[in-house]
Parts: C-alpha cells; sequence; structure tokens
C-alpha cells in the first residue's frame, strides 16, 4: 500500500512537472513570437523622423534643408551627423546626411521553437548590423557682385507699378516711335491738355504716347491718379519717390520700361510735360534717319562746368564729378534716342555713380562711356520761343508751355493757312 502511494505521488509529480514545463515551453516560444513580429513590423515601417536644421533669422521653414534622425532597432534614436548651413551665401556649404539601414537581420532557431508567417523565433538573443551611408553636398560659394554705394544701383528699385505694356502690342515690332512724358502727380491739368492737342497722335497705330510718374505719399493724389489711370489707361508708375531730386531715377524708369515692353519700336523720345511736340514733324524725321543707330538726337551742349556751388540746385560735387567739362550731352525737355541704345543706357546707368541732373548723368557721361554718338537736330529748340504759327510749324520741340497755351500751339500747327519759308 505504501509502494502504491509512494508511486502515485510520483507519477503526480511527474504530470505536474510536464505540465509545468508545457506552459513555461508555451509561454517562451509565444513570448518570442510576439518580440519577433514587434520588431518585423517597426523595421518594415522604416522609422525616420526629421528635424528641422535652423539657419539664419530670414529663413523661413521650408528654405532650410532637413536632416533625418533615424530611430535605431533597439529603439533609440542615433544622433544625427553635424550638419553645416550657409546663412548667408557667401562660403562653402556641407550638408551631410545619414540614412540607417539595417543591412541583415540573424537569429538561431532552438529544437524547442516554433515558426510563424515572415518572422524566425529563437532563444538565443538576435544581432543587428547598421550600415552607415554619408552623401556630402558641397554648395558653391556666391558670386554676387558687391553694389558701389554712390552708384544708381544702390538706390534704384526695379520694376513698375503699373506697366500700361498693352501701348505697346508685340514689344513694338510694328511702331516707329513711344513718346515717353516724364510728369508729376500734380500735373493732372498739364496732362489732359496734351491729351486733348498733339497728344492725339497717340492713337495712331505706328505711335504710343504715355507718361511717366513715381509714388506719391500723398493718399488724395494717389487716388486721383488711380481714377485718371482707369479712365486713359496711359500712365507708366514706377518705383521711385517722384521728386525734382529722382528725375534721374524717372528717366532710369523709363529706359528699364522700353527694354521691358517696348524693345522693338525704332526709336524712343523722352520729353517732358510743359513740351509742345510738333509730332508730324517729328515722324519725318524719323523717316529721314530711320536707317540710323547707335545715335541719341537733339539740342547738344557742349563744354558745359560742373556747377560747385553748393546753394545752386545744380550743384555737382568732386566726388560725384571730378572732370572740369561734362561730356557733349543733349540736353533734357526733350531727345529722341534709336532703340538698340536702351539696353545698353539702362545697363550702364545703374553703375556709374548717381548724379541728379538726369540729361547730364544719361546722355552725357553714360552715353559717352559707351561710344554712343550724341546728335545736335536743329528742330529740337528746347527752349522758350516766340508762339508764331512758323515758329511752331519748323521746331520739334517747344519749351516752358503751360498747360493752357497747348491749345493756341495745336492751332497753329494745325492752320493750314499761313505759308512759312522752308
Amino acid at each position: 500500500m505504501s509502494l502504491l502511494s509512494l508511486r502515485s505521488r510520483l507519477l503526480q509529480s511527474l504530470i505536474l512537472a510536464l505540465v509545468g514545463l508545457t506552459f513555461y515551453t508555451y509561454y517562451r516560444t509565444t513570448a518570442s513570437e510576439i518580440r519577433q513580429y514587434a520588431f518585423v513590423r517597426s523595421y518594415n515601417r522604416s522609422s525616420v523622423f526629421y528635424e528641422p536644421v535652423h539657419g539664419h533669422a530670414n529663413a523661413s521653414s521650408s528654405d532650410v534643408p532637413t536632416m533625418p534622425l533615424s530611430r535605431n532597432l533597439n529603439g533609440t534614436d542615433s544622433a544625427p551627423s553635424p550638419t553645416l548651413v550657409n546663412p548667408g551665401g557667401n562660403a562653402s556649404s556641407i550638408i551631410t546626411v545619414v540614412n540607417s539601414a539595417p543591412s541583415n537581420l540573424v537569429s538561431s532557431a532552438s529544437s524547442s521553437s516554433s515558426t510563424s508567417t515572415g518572422a524566425s523565433t529563437s532563444t538565443s538573443t538576435s544581432t543587428t548590423t547598421t550600415t552607415t551611408t554619408t552623401t556630402t553636398t558641397t554648395v558653391a560659394p556666391s558670386t554676387a557682385s558687391v553694389v558701389d554705394k554712390d552708384s544708381a544701383r544702390a538706390i534704384y528699385v526695379v520694376g513698375h507699378t503699373v506697366t500700361v505694356a498693352e501701348k505697346c502690342p508685340d514689344f513694338g515690332k510694328f511702331m516707329d516711335l513711344v513718346i515717353i512724358i516724364m510728369s508729376a502727380p500734380t500735373h493732372i491739368e498739364a496732362r489732359t491738355a496734351i491729351r486733348q492737342t498733339w497728344g492725339h497722335f497717340g492713337q495712331r497705330r505706328d505711335i504710343s504716347i504715355l507718361f511717366m510718374l513715381g509714388d506719391t505719399s500723398d493718399p488724395k493724389f494717389e487716388r486721383s491718379l488711380e481714377r485718371e489711370q482707369d479712365m486713359y489707361g496711359d500712365i507708366i508708375r514706377g518705383r521711385f519717390i517722384d521728386s525734382y531730386a529722382n528725375l534721374t531715377l524717372k528717366t532710369i524708369s523709363t529706359l528699364e520700361w522700353v527694354d521691358s515692353y517696348c524693345s522693338e519700336v525704332k526709336f524712343v523720345l523722352k520729353t517732358d510735360d510743359d513740351m509742345f511736340i510738333n509730332v508730324p514733324r517729328l515722324a519725318s524725321f524719323i523717316n529721314k534717319h530711320r536707317h540710323d543707330k547707335s545715335v541719341i538726337f537733339g539740342k547738344l551742349a557742349k563744354k558745359w562746368k560742373p556747377v560747385r556751388s553748393k546753394s545752386s540746385k545744380y550743384f555737382v560735387s568732386l566726388a560725384q564729378y571730378k572732370k572740369p567739362f561734362y561730356p557733349d550731352f543733349c540736353t533734357g525737355p526733350a531727345y529722341l534716342m534709336s532703340s538698340d541704345v536702351v539696353r545698353n543706357l539702362y545697363e550702364g546707368a545703374l553703375n556709374e555713380t548717381f548724379l541728379k541732373l538726369e540729361d547730364v548723368f544719361v546722355t552725357g557721361i553714360v552715353a559717352n562711356k559707351l561710344g554712343i554718338r550724341r546728335a545736335h537736330a536743329n528742330e529740337f529748340l528746347n527752349r522758350k520761343i516766340p508762339h508764331s504759327p512758323c515758329n511752331v510749324q519748323r521746331g520739334i520741340s517747344i519749351h516752358m508751355v503751360k498747360y493752357s497755351e497747348q491749345f493756341d500751339l495745336w492751332k497753329k500747327l494745325l492752320d493750314g493757312k499761313t505759308k512759312c519759308k522752308p
């Protein structure tokens, strides 16, 4: 009886040991499968996180390169490689990116392990090898030139707030002449008088007549200019404050507009809103000189000396211009340019030391440096003269004309009764 009881206890212990071993083996196998399956899913998702690399204060987050922060297979974040950011653009930049990817997954199976789909289980430790790839990109240093602080480029703002590009269709390919009149925001009467007199020639398909204005800080004038523009659509607006001191910027803006929107027109007349222009006589002059290139026609001023008196509005310092005489130049009230000189004048003017005397600056200093011919034409009077019918009909440009006088000169120009000597 005691022997039977002993055997029974041993059998029970053995059964309990087998049951315990079975549960233990099941637990180890199941836990291993769960860890391995979780690991494979984590790897297949390729967990890569991106951290922004901070550049200089003016850069937005979309402008700055990003650097991947790779998550290691053991769940910890790997340290990113140093990244050099070029905030100013003047030095070479090296951007280093680290890509981490497992190259081999090694696992061994024991006799008590089981296999599940897509993963191998093991009671041994899995070993992971990480391969690091380094990509280096070199950015060339900036080649931007240094702008001379005294040059026109240092103060000129490129572009126009109002372009009226439609006034020069096909870039002026089929046009003989564009007349651009320098005007001021307050000179609405002068512009109106021109539109109602010699500005009528702007209705021709081969001629366009426009006004060039700058900005004004007076809201009242701005609203008035907007209404005027809506009505006539013939005003170009440059990006400069409209003032006497900025007449050179106004002329540069005119050159830029022609180069951008009317580059194929044959001739460009720059004039002022206190001028009377005999457009038929000007058209005949252009027809006579239509084959002339690289030239500026006008009233030629020779051997003019710079004014050194600081009290004069024409004052020019030695720092601005050192020579005792200006180059020959065409006086500013009106001058005619062949269109092939426009781009060179525009670029050349930006690179020269700024002078507020626009005619001396553009048609003298800049044109002389570029080798552009300046030619005297007697028809360009550019001064105040008696308003007789013959004077009006013989000349191309009459200066110092009040807006009320435009109508009288217009009538005398169209007078077919007066006989004038050739």
